[in-house]
């Protein structure tokens, strides 16, 4: 008998499986296993360069530099999946970011940490990458929102454990960089090889396109992404560093901030799931783009006017599970796309995702220099453009649907 790893089982032989059996289990295996290790790399490793590898601002922002090409260069992930399977490309990206973080303390030179920073990131834009296509691919479509949902609230999970556990144990034990991510990073190879071990290879109906494709059809997904990515940079660089510069945080306090994210996620994640299954593409996203427009105007009308610390916390968290209706734009992909084009056109959009991650930061990293409040006046005039994109989804979107300015000449099936 061939063992379980090497066994072929298409999606419809999988009906009636019990659900931690089946393709979607194997997904949450994926959703906890990835955010060990990379929750505890994002958490540590700012301290770790400057405690341990005496890193100045230009060896940090060469880093970052570093860590960002990958996301850039995840159309690649199409040439690799023309000689191995999705699957198995996102359990060797896991074992790729899981062995990179356990080595990180161990090679602490400029130049070790960034070959580490380069394989870990690689791992994690591929696994994502793949994670995304393959979720498209496996869950059906009536179901989407509501499972997405429950996975974000997983991953968030894990996150929390990771963040949680370093909290209570870091200096209770007097723990050491060596042991933290050798441990977190040594969590997710185990989960992968686990992975590898307890499931068959799952065959989607439609077999994928193994080359890059750029479709007229999908550009308004191509746009969605491109503004998701320059929204989510100016967020992701400047609004903990804004915590910590405007109002003095601490290492503990922002740390508290992502826990309290991580726990409004759970929570909120199978509900927002929801709301887009109820609601509809078009309706979601535009309730988070409102959203996160006033959310950005409020950022910058804490350097305006002087409002508090407690606002600004509230916003950050706020900020979050505004992001997190984003799962929004996957569904409407899911609804458009002819069903071999998922692969490929997660790769692309990845990279049309990242684009604006090798300028934004540094320019706008001047642009905070001289006035802060004009960084996040033009986050928010990036979410009004990303709402006037979300008026364009139709109620129904479908192919030869895919916009309000596709006339749909059958009725959309319910």
């Amino acid at each position: 008998m061939a063992p379980l790893r090497n066994t072929i089982i298409p999606l419809a032989e999988t009906n009636g499986w019990p659900l931690w059996r089946g393709p979607i289990g194997l997904l949450i295996l994926f959703a906890f296993g990835m955010p060990l290790a990379f929750a505890t790399w994002v958490v540590a490793i700012q301290n770790f360069v400057v405690e341990v590898a005496a890193f100045d601002g230009a060896d940090w922002g060469w880093m970052q530099t570093v860590r960002e090409i990958p996301g850039f260069l995840a159309i690649g992930v199409i040439m690799v999946i023309a000689y191995i399977r999705e699957q198995t490309l996102a359990l060797l990206s896991l074992v790729m970011l899981g062995a990179a973080v356990a080595v990180v303390a161990f090679l602490p030179s400029f130049t070790g940490l960034l070959l580490t920073t380069v394989i870990s990131s690689i791992g994690f834009h591929y696994y994502e990458t793949v994670n995304q296509s393959l979720q498209l691919q496996w869950i059906e479509r009536r179901r989407a929102p509501q499972v997405l949902g429950w996975l974000l609230a997983v991953g968030s999970g894990a996150s929390l454990l990771a963040y949680g556990a370093l909290v209570l144990t870091w200096k209770a034990f007097n723990l050491s960089y060596e042991f933290v991510f050798f441990t977190a990073g040594t969590a997710t190879v185990l989960i992968a090889l686990v992975a590898w071990l307890m499931y068959p290879q799952f065959e989607a109906p439609e077999p994928q396109v193994k080359k890059m494709i750029l479709r007229r059809r999908y550009w308004l997904y191509y746009a969605l992404q491109f503004m998701s990515g320059a929204r989510r940079q100016i967020f992701v660089v400047f609004a903990a560093f804004m915590m910590v510069e405007r109002f003095g945080f601490e290492v503990h306090e922002v740390t508290a901030l992502f826990l309290i994210n991580y726990v409004a996620n759970m929570i909120f994640g199978p509900l927002i799931g929801g709301a887009v299954g109820r609601w509809g593409e078009r309706r979601a996203l535009m309730f988070e783009y409102v959203g996160l427009t006033l959310v950005f105007l409020a950022y910058g009308g804490i350097y305006y006017f002087g409002w508090g610390v407690v606002l600004a916390a509230a916003l950050y968290v706020i900020d979050h599970l505004f992001f997190a209706m984003a799962l929004a734009i996957k569904t409407y992909f899911q609804k458009i796309a002819d069903p071999q084009d998922i692969a490929p056109t997660a790769a692309v959009a990845f990279t049309i995702n990242h684009i604006a991650a090798v300028f934004l930061p540094a320019l706008l990293g001047y642009v905070w220099l001289v006035n802060p409040g004009a960084v996040f006046a033009l986050a928010a005039a990036m979410a009004v453009v990303s709402l006037g994109l979300a008026m364009l989804i139709p109620r129904h979107p479908g192919p030869g649907h895919e916009t309000v300015f596709n006339i749909r000449l059958t009725a959309p099936a319910e």
